[in-house]
């Protein structure tokens, strides 16, 4: 990874706006391809990226794994709302303990309703409630959980990390 400079108060122009889409439709294209499809020269759309890497605005690069072809063919939101007292001990200690489970995707800390999303994916029904019970109402930081099965997802961009 490149050493990121401080951030630029510069807006994004419409050639790293095109740069940016063309490296998010396939991370993997060539200088030559990205440069094509942002309709630049190759040394342009190489300059460019490489001050979007500097500057934090492409902050990696990620595989995008098939849940479905491992078998993982259901997908759920789960809510999570943690007890009452000891928050943040519990807050630290949920995240860790959950964070690592292989079934878990994603997982989102958040304000509102729930304390946290966790984004999981199963094999089936059964094993979403055996993930559920086991990992989450079991666990003693737990308070309640809301599960939504997800039906369809779509992506259009990947976000960085918040640290």
């Amino acid at each position: 990874m490149v050493a990121k400079e401080p951030r630029s108060e510069a807006a994004l122009d419409e050639t790293d706006r095109a740069v940016l889409a063309a490296v998010q439709s396939s991370a993997r294209s060539t200088n030559r391809e990205i440069a094509a499809r942002a309709g630049v020269a190759e040394s342009t759309a190489h300059v460019r990226l490489r001050g979007l890497e500097r500057r934090g605005v492409v902050a990696g690069y990620e595989a995008v794994i098939s849940q479905h072809e491992l078998g993982q063919t259901l997908q759920a939101l789960v809510g999570v709302t943690l007890r009452p007292g000891a928050r943040q001990a519990s807050i630290a200690r949920f995240s860790e303990d959950t964070g690592r489970l292989p079934e878990v995707t994603q997982m989102f800390f958040v304000g509102g309703v729930d304390d946290f999303i966790v984004h999981v994916a199963v094999e089936d029904s059964s094993a979403l409630r055996r993930f559920v019970v086991e990992h989450l109402s079991g666990h003693d930081s737990v308070a309640s959980t809301r599960t939504s099965v997800i039906f369809e997802y779509t992506r259009n961009q990947v976000a960085a990390s918040f640290h």
